[in-house]
């Protein structure tokens, strides 16, 4: 199980490889771990699946539900608007892509602090 998905991201400490540790987000949504899946019978076992990270949902929520401008919601999580693009775009690909392509999408939970 890899940092990304057992709950360790979020805190500055998650790496994905080379480079700097990933920087902290403020997140006043409730992000809660859920899975969604297509419909079409019950047995999700060998169905992909596309894990969302807690940063990027925050990102799609304030930008795409709430309507904030990219300038706006990093300014809420407390982050560049670069970082904040970058969370927006990975997350609306990887819904894109567990929508188009069939596949299982789950959220991972954050931390709580």
């Amino acid at each position: 199980m890899t940092e990304e998905t057992n709950g360790n991201c979020g805190e500055g400490r998650c790496r994905r490889g080379r480079g700097r540790p990933r920087a902290k987000r403020i997140m006043n949504g409730a992000c809660r771990r859920g899975c969604f899946a297509p419909y079409e019978n019950e047995e999700f076992s060998g169905r992909e699946t596309v894990f969302l990270l807690p940063e990027e949902m925050e990102a799609v929520r304030l930008v795409d539900l709430l309507d904030n401008d990219q300038e706006a919601a990093a300014e809420i999580m407390g982050v560049s608007r670069r970082t904040l693009w970058r969370d927006l775009h990975n997350g609306r690909k990887k819904i894109a892509d567990a929508l188009v392509n069939g596949k299982r999408l789950e959220i991972v939970p954050g931390n709580e602090d």
